[in-house]
């Protein structure tokens, strides 16, 4: 069948009692719309039967040994003969006489078509309250602000892409994230994108479903939580200086009277420490990005090649050195008047108001140094 010009791909473990609606529902849109088609069920590990129910339907099975929703999607899409994939669930919940919106978008030289079944209608039963008002809106929500995806439905398990692009994303997921992963790295990777409404169904199970809404929730936040260093790191790191950075502008001065309230040193030392875990979460945010662009988790950017010519050691040592002259100079500075003193009481207003700056300029000197040590072993294997 070297001639497929479609594979539809459904992962399945103990499907057996809707796995033969889905496979014939495909092979009569296969027949009414003349494609050239397969079916592909990527099984997990069935007892059920469903393996010899699917091959007596004409359907091929791949035994896909490590256990997970996408470990079982990727298996299929290996096996897949068509130049066109189609995946959607063997449980009988989604429709697959809509085969064709999605194939037409394909032709059109769409790379991954999404379906939306909140453009196509969810119907009663189908999807639990919590899914479908929270937890789906707010993970569409952060996938979209994040990575700027035009999806509206992040989680549809209706979508179809050419067999080519699916194998320039290199998909390592293989649990519920999966469906994450597609899109992020789909948008990374600079797929052309569209979306088809897709209806969904009470599945046609008699037995609680595989998916958990609440870890699975998770792993999917997780998952575009470390795919965006940004977000992650890179925001709240800056957020924690610019707050810490301007403490110390109205404190170092003296007292600040707001009202009946005074912030003074104690609240100066809180400020240091936003700027110490500020500085850090950046330094993470260039670290996470770099290991993900040479261990091949993302795609290059084009701008990479200036980024790493920019942050080299030579330059965070640099760095790294004048912000340790700085807290050298303010703790002479601190400990200069005290030696004049003989080593005796040292009035704390004073004197923390030059030792807290002088600190973190220490700290930041070591965070920078240790942080562009780090950031070179790591460009070694990119070179």
């Amino acid at each position: 069948m070297d001639d497929v010009e479609l594979t539809v791909v459904m992962p399945c473990l103990n499907e057996a009692r809707t796995l033969e609606v889905c496979i014939r529902r495909v092979k009569d849109t296969f027949d009414r719309h003349g494609v050239k088609g397969e079916v592909v069920v990527g099984d997990n590990g069935s007892t059920d039967g469903s393996q010899a129910l699917a091959r007596s339907l004409g359907a091929r099975v791949v035994d896909i040994p490590v256990k997970g929703y996408g470990a079982a999607l990727r298996g299929g899409f290996s096996a897949a003969r068509g130049q066109y994939i189609v995946m959607g669930d063997s449980d009988a919940s989604y429709d697959f006489s809509e085969i064709p919106r999605y194939l037409a978008r394909l032709r059109q030289g769409d790379e991954l078509v999404m379906g939306n079944r909140f453009a196509g209608g969810i119907k009663p039963g189908a999807m639990p309250w919590k899914n479908k008002w929270v937890g789906n809106p707010i993970l569409s929500g952060i996938g979209r602000l994040f990575f700027r995806i035009p999806v509206r439905d992040f989680h549809c398990g209706l979508r179809g892409f050419s067999k080519a692009a699916v194998e320039r994303l290199d998909l390592r997921s293989t649990g519920m994230e999966f469906a994450s992963e597609m899109v992020v790295k789909a948008r990374l990777h600079g797929l052309r994108m569209s979306e088809v409404p897709a209806t969904l169904s009470p599945d046609g199970r008699d037995r609680p479903p595989h998916l958990n809404p609440w870890r699975d929730g998770w792993r999917h936040l997780r998952f575009l939580l470390l795919y965006s260093p940004r977000w992650l790191f890179l925001y709240p790191g800056l957020l924690l200086m610019l707050i810490g950075g301007a403490i110390h502008v109205l404190l170092l001065p003296g007292p600040l009277h707001i009202g009946d309230t005074e912030l003074d040193i104690h609240t100066l030392m809180y400020g240091g420490a936003m700027i110490l875990v500020g500085a850090q979460a950046v330094f993470f945010a260039v670290i996470a990005k770099v290991f993900a662009i040479t261990e091949g988790l993302v795609p290059e950017p084009p701008e990479a090649q200036r980024w790493f010519r920019a942050i080299t050691l030579e330059h965070g040592l640099v760095v790294g050195g004048v912000f340790g002259v700085a807290g050298v100079i303010g703790s002479l500075a601190a400990v200069i008047p005290w030696a004049q003193t003989g080593f005796g009481p040292y009035e704390p207003q004073t004197a923390m108001r030059i030792i807290v700056p002088s600190v973190v300029m220490l700290a930041l000197s070591a965070q920078t140094i240790f942080s562009s040590f780090l950031l070179s072993l790591l460009g070694m294997k990119r070179t």
